[in-house]
């Protein structure tokens, strides 16, 4: 019998080569069968790769090192998402040609269903770094390569794809399974670090020398000290699987309490102490907690809450944390519209391409273009907002462009640098941008243009690097035919156009009530819900102010009803049952509603079934509170309930002689 030359696969584990070769005769593969493969076409590729953007992007700067390792050695790096097909590659010129004979390029499935035993799928399938060499390999076909591949896992543990080197069998190294695995564990520690920006951020060792470098543990927890999640390099030191660690407080994990970290960071930044693990052994530890830039008003809605004024609490609030900053994917809320904008906002990631959002008032255009400032590599520079309708005309341009000393009467003194320069390096929204002056419009043009502003009253053009993004809920187009916007710059600003929907016209109402409640001081003791029928009106309202007409309703109703356990139809501002217009199933506004100066008497109106109402609208409305307080005995509370009105409605019915006997 022959003896197949041991290999680190076979060295390490010696049945994981024959367990695969056994899943891939039960799956019915035949050895000698030449592989029939259908690449993904580029439309399926590009949406696939937008799909793993994070992993692709964190990935990307990676494979470009680990193939300068081992360039010139007749082999190719791949990555490859959680089933196994290939996002993206890299190679030895004179290799790619003998790679796509076996599809082994981008588009191509190596699932083990698909191509049998070899590194990509059987190492997704152990979960374990991987190295197929040779005759391994269950297909022929593939029997001229070496492969070593290495799975990548998300910071939540879930293996998210594979990094994998490839080549020909005659160049195969030992060492290679080790760059690929470094690689790899380099990616997570990327992807851990964005995922946990805003945590307090533990980085540990054994060895004082480690911290800093790609083998020291990284473990994060929330502000209040909930542990959030751990590398593989921590994981290995704590001797702990993932989910043993999340019920584990940091006290327990650490030998400190989690407030005297806290206070050691704001202390000392960056210095070093010495912490206990659960298994006895010191460690040096670095804490960081890096707070946000921005803390958006509740109003702006979908991530932030408004710190309280430190005077005005009722309740002593525990101390907080850095609000999280809004992203892309805090803002998909559920709603198809609303997440495929998010998606085409995606593919842009990266790249300084414009972007015009179009929409109404409060629909959350600068939320969105705070997100894609956040999760951009500019996130680390200035967000700079200008809203060009809320300044008069004469004051738009100093504000933006900037101004030297003595520009003009009651300029300050030594001048103002602008929104532009402001911006430097980061992003500038201009929001209402329809309502820019023309004379600003031409201003801007040119600093688009030139990447340049000249300050008013100064001479001496000041380089800038931006990206902008801007919003507006007018029409441009139709302002361009009427010549009060330039058409030049709306197609310098609109690289890629889109457009949020009215909250109305959104399907994660439900979802986006719950997050502002939850997002109310801790301090307060502030309802964190609402009752069925208050979200019944709820979805019956047009909006007219949108998310921020909503903010606003709930920041109100949460006081009102401070101390219990959900928001009820009485705690609603008056002026907001008066003035939400009410929608039918149908979408059109019902007459009662329309010619009522109660609404919550047009709620009745539509909720009227008896088919022969009687004539007067105030009889239909007396006949349907009577029948309903007789069903459930009088009960107000339950008849407002069910009715969707205030109980104060149903109560000035009895005072106009309504009877519940």
């Amino acid at each position: 019998m022959t003896h197949r030359p041991a290999t680190p696969a076979s060295i390490g584990r010696p049945d994981v080569i024959a367990q695969a070769h056994a899943r891939s005769l039960e799956i019915g593969l035949r050895a000698s069968e030449i592989p029939d493969f259908h690449p993904l076409r580029r439309p399926a590729l590009r949406e696939l790769v937008d799909r793993n953007q994070a992993l692709f992007a964190h990935a990307l700067p990676v494979m470009e090192t680990l193939h300068a390792q081992i360039v010139d050695t007749q082999s190719m790096v791949l990555l490859t998402d959680h089933h196994g097909v290939i996002l993206h590659s890299l190679g030895d010129s004179d290799f790619v040609e003998k790679a796509n004979r076996v599809a082994l390029c981008p588009g191509v499935s190596w699932a083990e269903a698909d191509r049998g035993t070899n590194a990509i799928g059987t190492a997704l399938v152990d979960g374990q770094p991987t190295v197929v060499h040779a005759d391994e390999h269950f297909l022929h076909a593939n029997r001229i390569l070496t492969c070593s591949c290495a799975p990548i896992a998300d910071p939540f543990g879930r293996t998210i794809g594979a990094l994998d080197v490839s080549g020909d069998t005659r160049g195969f190294h030992k060492h290679t399974l080790a760059l690929v695995r470094m690689s790899a564990q380099m990616i997570e520690n990327h992807l851990f670090s964005n995922q946990f920006a805003d945590a307090v951020r533990v980085h540990f060792h054994a060895r004082a020398e480690f911290i800093g470098t790609l083998f020291e543990g990284l473990a994060a927890f929330a502000p209040d000290g909930t542990f959030l999640s751990a590398n593989r390099s921590a994981l290995f030191q704590f001797g702990r699987p993932l989910a043993e660690l999340q019920r584990q407080p940091f006290e327990a994990l650490f030998g400190v309490a989690f407030a005297g970290l806290l206070r050691q960071i704001a202390r000392a930044p960056g210095e070093s102490v010495l912490l206990t693990l659960p298994s006895g052994v010191r460690v040096v530890a670095r804490g960081e907690y890096a707070a946000p830039r921005y803390v958006a008003p509740a109003e702006d809605l979908i991530g932030t809450p408004r710190t309280p004024a430190s005077g005005g609490a009722r309740h002593a609030p525990r101390a907080a944390g850095p609000a999280p900053l809004a992203t892309l994917e805090t803002l998909d809320t559920g709603d198809a519209q609303v997440a495929a904008i998010l998606r085409r906002v995606a593919k842009l990631r990266g790249r300084d391409i414009p972007i015009l959002v179009l929409g109404k008032t409060g629909t959350g255009k600068e939320w969105l273009a705070r997100a894609i400032h956040h999760d951009s590599p500019r996130r680390a520079a200035p967000f700079v907002a200008l809203n060009c309708a809320s300044l008069p005309d004469t004051l738009i341009e100093a504000e933006l462009f900037g101004y030297e000393d003595g520009a003009f009467t009651g300029a300050k003194k030594r001048g103002s640098v602008g929104k532009v320069v402001q911006a430097d390096g980061g992003t500038l929204f201009l929001d209402e941008i329809g309502d820019m002056p023309l004379a600003q419009q031409v201003r801007l043009m040119r600093v688009l243009q030139e990447r340049t502003v000249v300050p008013l009253g100064g001479t001496r053009p000041i380089p800038v690097d931006l990206r902008i993004v801007c919003a507006t809920h007018r029409n441009l187009r139709a302002m361009i035919d009427a010549g009060t916007f330039r058409e030049d710059l709306y197609y310098r600003i609109n690289g890629l156009v889109v457009s949020l929907p009215a909250l109305r016209e959104r399907t994660d109402l439900a979802t986006l009530v719950m997050r502002m409640l939850a997002l109310q001081p801790e301090g307060e003791r502030l309802p964190r819900r609402v009752s069925a029928a208050v979200l019944a009106r709820f979805a019956q309202c047009r909006w007219p102010g949108n998310l921020r007409q909503l903010a606003n309703v709930l920041r109100t109703a949460s006081i009102m009803a401070e101390g219990a356990e959900q928001i009820e139809m009485d705690d609603l501002p008056d002026d907001f049952l008066q003035d939400c217009v009410l929608v039918t199933d149908a979408g059109s506004v019902p007459a009662a509603a329309a010619g009522s100066g109660n609404n919550d008497d047009g709620r009745i109106a539509a909720h009227a079934s008896e088919p022969q109402a009687p004539a007067r609208m105030e009889d239909w409305q007396t006949t349907l509170i009577a029948q309903t307080l007789a069903r459930l005995d009088g009960n107000v509370s339950a008849a407002a309930r069910e009715l969707g009105l205030a109980r104060n409605t149903v109560y000035r019915y009895l005072r106009r002689g309504g009877t519940t006997h």
